[in-house]
């Protein structure tokens, strides 16, 4: 690890909005990290969090919950949340399989992934975060009901999923094969993370999926 990584890990674990996995939250979200019973949203494989930020600043009646295996990352969204004064922010650093673990059924309200690593390798299969086994695991966190927002650059996860999700007939609630194609583009969609600029200097199309369990 090099020393600015470093710096950022162990600074990471000195901020009040940062836990991992020796920080046991199951079922103590509400009161323990954010005092109050405000519904919460996960961003899964968050990076820097620029989305967990970017929905916080959005929505101040929701908690937000960024999670990466990561800290170095985390670290960016985790200081600009406490720069910028944002209560209904929080990251843990645990691995995503894991997720359960940390996380009472019932919790938890939506999901978003944001450009996650598509995972194309065959043998990979069961790491994507729409696989059926992660599929599952959002079910029995969030119950029957509740959606799951994808935003990806990726041509092959996004087919990928369609046709798991086809596969389990869980309902589609919107399909954008090009965000820019939208005149009346939610702002929520509208926020950029570090991995959607680089992409899209590089002329790559942006896709959005959003899916009810």
């Amino acid at each position: 690890m090099g020393k600015n990584k470093l710096k950022k890990f162990n600074e990471y674990d000195t901020f009040p909005n940062t836990f991992d996995a020796r920080n046991q939250l199951k079922g103590k979200w509400a009161e323990t990290v954010f005092g109050n019973k405000n519904p919460i949203t996960l961003e899964l494989a968050c990076g820097r969090g620029e989305y967990t930020v970017g929905l916080a600043e959005m929505y101040p009646e929701r908690n937000f919950v960024g999670i990466d295996v990561k800290a170095s990352r985390m670290w960016q969204g985790a200081k600009f949340a406490l720069e910028k004064g944002l209560k209904n922010v929080a990251f843990i650093r645990i691995q995503i399989d894991f997720l359960n673990d940390y996380f009472a059924p019932g919790e938890v309200e939506e999901i978003w992934i944001t450009f996650p690593d598509p995972q194309p390798q065959k043998p990979r299969e069961k790491q994507r975060l729409t696989a059926p086994k992660f599929l599952e695991k959002y079910l029995l966190l969030m119950g029957k009901g509740h959606c799951v927002n994808l935003k990806t650059d990726s041509d092959f996860l996004f087919n990928y999923t369609m046709q798991t999700i086809q596969d389990k007939d869980i309902i589609i609630r919107e399909v954008l094969l090009d965000i820019d194609q939208k005149d009346d583009l939610q702002e929520e969609l509208k926020i950029k993370t570090y991995y959607e600029r680089m992409w899209r200097e590089k002329g790559i199309v942006i896709k959005y999926l959003k899916f009810e369990l």
